[in-house]
């Protein structure tokens, strides 16, 4: 291969992907940089010859620094070098591949893209509306080994390439009940956020990342990919995340760490014990979780698993990492998401004031790493920042060393007729039953309360446990208004794109895949409750598996039905008891579970008094 001399002026390698790369193949050529099982592993000479064959394509078909480019491939190598060239050289729009038709008519406006990356086997809804929409179609670059250099490679330096303050990455959050918010990511932006990760993990070239997480999400672009390169180390580029070659990964390609979303350490766990030779040779130093809140539980297991620390980190899109748990011989608080690893990070309350140690308010951040505004949307801009600082929509509290504790997500706390409940106060309760694997607590809407309290679960394989058992778990361990009104029973639980659990739109997602078909009450039990319920709830109709809460009821017409159940059947039923047993069919075994169990009030025998027996009464 010819040697590489390219010139950067140094500020533009310190402050753009390009310049890294650049830095990189000048200092470690020879050194391996991306791994893949599928195709040939790329050395830091290898990777930087690809990117100045991007460049030229892009050069070709027209493309320059300030045009977006989005690009639509399968997770693994490919679409990591595509992904740095477009960085490099453009602005970079990455979309799931999972899109459907209209999803794309929608982010490839929204986006403004001139250009799309489809691979040449893809005949997926992007191909055909990017060819609607009239963009440039390119492929992924099949061999750039015998690019031809340019003698002069000043052609790669010069004003054509981005600079600090150009915008280049452009991600969407994740929309719930509005419109997505599209982030514009600088590429200081994402050089501050690549040394802040890098930094805190305090990773260097011996290092090896495993990214299992999608390219299109924040966590593995700059968490998994960019700050592994920023320090020369090298980056298994895996196609997603597959539960029966994690063990293989870390048997052939020897990772140092990973970092991934808690769904998928919660499934490494499942199978950790089929694999006792791997788990003792393994040479992970550190595992990492973002993305969502990982639970204590679940940390502790796999802490014990693997034998090697787990740093948490709480980071959003609008500025990657935002704080972690140190490395040992640091300490790590239980229930903390650590301390602010790289931006300014305090609490603020509604009023803009910043709050002292111990107090909850909204997290705020400000720093080099976080977006100056979201595009398309002034109003929320004017919303999200307050004297400097963005506003996280995440609800915690400091201690007086400075750790970050979160009690919930602002929007995803539980307003149940005024009484606010954590979801994640929830979680936890949940995963300390022996027979839960998974558990996720949600907000339902609810006609009178405003909003409800749903769960779902997923058990271990061997279970026998019921919702009804369930129920009666967490009211001994929760107040009684805590309680979910339904809980419901999956072999797994519906996801975003990226892996990761979201409450907010969940109880939409499982519309339909836990409701059964209408049976009607047969029996005269079940008749009166029906009769009753649909009396006090404005219903005309009533299964005996619909559940009283999600209909519409609360804790006044509970109290309503069972005293009626209660005077007309003679009987002492607790007013727990239609909490506990919220469907017909519950209640009904448990009302004659009561009936059967009732002793017979003793009769009362009057004998009659003899005539002697009155007159002496009447002395």
């Amino acid at each position: 291969m010819k040697k590489i001399s390219i010139s950067i002026n140094p500020e533009l390698e310190q402050m753009t992907v390009w310049g890294i790369l650049v830095h990189q193949a000048s200092v470690r050529a020879e050194q391996l940089a991306l791994l893949s099982a599928a195709e040939p592993n790329l050395t830091y000479a290898q990777l930087l010859q690809r990117m100045l064959a991007y460049k030229l394509t892009f050069q070709q078909a027209g493309l320059t620094s300030a045009d977006r480019i989005a690009i639509v491939l399968p997770n693994g190598l490919m679409l990591a070098e595509a992904l740095l060239a477009v960085l490099s050289h453009a602005c970079c729009a990455p979309l799931n591949p999972a899109y459907h038709q209209d999803d794309y008519e929608f982010y490839f406006r929204d986006l403004g893209v001139k250009a799309v990356i489809l691979d040449d086997n893809d005949h997926s809804p992007a191909r055909e509306v990017a060819i609607k929409m009239g963009l440039v179609i390119l492929t992924p670059l099949s061999n750039a080994d015998n690019f031809p250099y340019a003698e002069d490679a000043l052609l790669f330096k010069d004003s054509s390439c981005p600079v600090s303050d150009d915008v280049a990455l452009l991600l969407h959050t994740s929309g719930t009940t509005s419109r997505p918010k599209l982030v514009p990511l600088t590429q200081k932006n994402i050089l501050t956020s690549m040394h802040n990760i890098s930094n805190t993990l305090q990773l260097s070239d011996q290092d090896c990342s495993l990214n299992m997480m999608p390219l299109f999400h924040i966590h593995a672009i700059i968490g998994s990919l960019l700050a592994t390169l920023y320090t020369g180390g090298r980056v298994i580029c895996a196609n997603g995340f597959q539960q029966h070659e994690f063990f293989n990964w870390l048997q052939a390609k020897i990772p140092t760490w990973y970092s991934a979303v808690p769904t998928i350490h919660q499934s490494i766990l499942i199978n950790a014990k089929n694999h006792p030779d791997i788990l003792k040779s393994h040479v992970l130093r550190f595992i990492r979780s973002s993305s969502a809140a990982l639970l204590p539980q679940v940390r502790t297991k796999i802490e014990e698993t693997f034998k090697v620390p787990v740093i948490e980190a709480y980071g959003m899109t609008e500025g990657a990492q935002l704080t972690s748990d140190p490395l040992p011989p640091l300490h790590v608080k239980k229930g903390s998401v650590g301390l602010a690893a790289g931006p300014e990070v305090a609490v603020m309350d509604d009023q803009g004031q910043l709050l002292a140690s111990g107090a909850i308010g909204e997290i705020v951040i400000r720093g080099a790493n976080v977006m100056s505004g979201y595009e398309h949307n002034q109003d929320v801009n004017q919303a999200s920042f307050t004297n400097g600082w963005f506003r996280t929509g995440d609800q915690g509290w400091m201690d007086d060393d400075g750790y970050i504790f979160l009690t919930d997500r602002l929007k995803e706390i539980i307003n149940r007729g005024g009484e606010k409940i954590s979801p994640r106060e929830i979680d936890e309760v949940l995963m300390d039953h022996d027979d839960i694997i998974q558990a996720v607590t949600f907000a339902v809407a609810h006609p009178n309360l405003g909003e409800d309290i749903g769960a779902v679960v997923v058990l271990k394989p061997e279970s026998t446990t019921t919702t009804s058992i369930l129920r009666a778990y967490l009211f001994t361990r929760l107040p009684d208004f805590k309680v979910p009104s339904q809980i419901i029973i999956l072999p797994e639980i519906p996801k975003g794109y990226t892996g990761k659990l979201q409450r907010i739109g969940l109880a939409e997602k499982l519309a339909g895949l836990h409701q059964q078909a209408y049976e009607a009450p047969i029996n005269p039990i079940e008749k009166l409750l029906a009769t009753h319920w649909c009396e006090i709830l404005g219903i005309e109709r009533i299964g005996i598996h619909d559940n009283f809460f999600f209909l519409g009821g609360h804790s006044l017409t509970a109290t309503q039905a069972v005293t009626h159940v209660n005077r007309e059947l003679g009987i002492s039923l607790p007013l727990r008891a239609l909490f506990e047993h919220p469907s017909i069919h519950e209640l009904e075994s448990e009302i004659t579970q009561i009936q059967s169990s009732a002793k017979p009030e003793p009769v009362l025998t009057i004998k009659p008094r003899s005539r002697d027996a009155y007159t002496s009464l009447q002395q």
